[in-house]
């Protein structure tokens, strides 16, 4: 398993890596990732191109520990399409033999025999989108599923045996009531997933809802709504055996995701595909947002060479990502990475947040309380930049 220093080892090539899947039937009305539509030829054509990309990735020795196919919608890949890239993978890296490997999937996207492929090339963790378990939410969401292909798709994913299933919900969503949360909630626990992703509504502007809705404004719930929705996931789930592990997330013992906390801790991973961002050897890498910009650099090879990160950026990200974590940060880590001079600092403009009860720096770890601290995590960071 990954170790769990709070800074990344620039000197050495990550264990983790992210593969992203740009395709989706429909673009969601919240979503502003690097996805569009693709014809069968053109999702062909993409993993040729990718397979290519992880054949020519700079790598050293070290076996992967974790790999995530994220989106879009990886789900969209045909059985032998996740092979060939699982195939790639595995002849140019080493892969742990405990690896864990991640796929993301929409509801109604897949079939029985999809599923069985997909295990047979190496997935042993499904990431759900459900985002609602109320049809008319999923209809203003823009999700081209209903609750019907959630429980189905579960069934398929139960019978062949993959029984590591995270649940993505969303809150804050238009027209969204507090009973509505609950229902969502409570159709959760009957599922009784290892995992549970939670996240409150963003609206992004170059989105449908980013257009259409102002923050603050009806039919969006209102802040005060929103934190209730979010107090109320905590209480139940945590009264349900799910630890509150991070801001966002919920696990039952054993069920954290391993590859999300390479990001929160700050480590090094590699990022491939269409508008992956990889970290490698302390710089950050972003490929390009379209296809076109994509399949260039990969068949000329001519990239451009980000400049490294600079000691400010890892303690401002160090910070940033693992101040979600209930873990926190170690503060002698800090101190030896960073120097002490700007821990204290730090820990100087925390201190009001410390007398509120936001934050601890107790037992040599500096970490936010929830709920509160989580709650306020926005304005706790500003103030470490003000």
């Amino acid at each position: 398993m990954l170790a769990a220093p709070c800074v990344p080892t620039a000197s050495a090539y990550p264990q983790a890596l992210y593969i992203h899947i740009p395709f989706c039937r429909q673009r969601c009305h919240y979503c502003d990732f690097a996805t569009g539509l693709g014809t069968p030829a053109l999702i062909a054509e993409y993993v040729d191109v990718l397979c290519e990309e992880i054949r020519t990735t700079p790598s050293g020795s070290q076996p992967l520990e974790t790999i995530f196919f994220g989106g879009g919608t990886p789900s969209l890949l045909t059985g032998a399409q996740l092979q060939q890239i699982m195939a790639a993978v595995r002849e140019h890296f080493t892969v742990h033999s405990q690896a864990e490997i991640s796929l993301e999937a929409n509801p109604g996207t897949t079939s029985l025999e999809q599923w069985s492929a997909y295990q047979a090339a190496g997935i042993n963790r499904v990431s759900l989108g459900v985002q609602a378990f109320q049809p008319h939410l999923l209809q203003a969401c823009g999700r081209l599923h209903g609750v019907a292909e959630v429980y189905s798709t579960l069934a398929d994913l139960r019978q062949v045996g993959l029984n590591n299933i995270n649940l993505d919900l969303i809150f804050g969503l238009p027209q969204q009531t507090l009973a509505d949360w609950q229902e969502s909630l409570q159709a959760v626990l009957g599922i009784a997933p290892p995992h549970v992703s939670l996240y409150d509504l963003t609206l992004e502007a170059n989105t449908p809802f980013g257009r259409r809705y102002q923050p603050g404004s009806r039919p969006l719930p209102t802040e005060a709504e929103t934190v209730e929705m979010y107090l109320l996931a905590r209480e139940v789930l945590t009264q349900a055996g799910y630890e509150h592990y991070e801001i966002s997330n919920f696990a039952q013992p054993g069920y954290a995701c391993r590859h999300n906390h390479v990001y929160w801790r700050n480590q090094s991973y590699y990022g491939l595909g269409m508008g992956a961002t990889g970290y490698v050897l302390g710089i950050r890498r972003e490929n390009p947002r379209t296809l076109h910009g994509y399949f260039r650099e990969i068949r000329t090879g001519i990239r451009p060479q980000p400049a490294p990160e600079t000691l400010e950026d890892q303690w401002f990200n160090t910070l940033m990502l693992g101040l979600r974590l209930q873990e926190g940060l170690d503060l002698n880590t800090l101190g030896l990475t960073f120097g002490w001079e700007r821990v204290a600092q730090a820990l100087a403009r925390l201190a009001p947040y410390h007398r509120q009860g936001w934050v601890s720096w107790e037992q040599g770890r500096l970490r936010l309380l929830p709920p509160q601290g989580w709650l306020m995590a926005n304005t706790v960071l500003l103030a470490l930049w003000d």
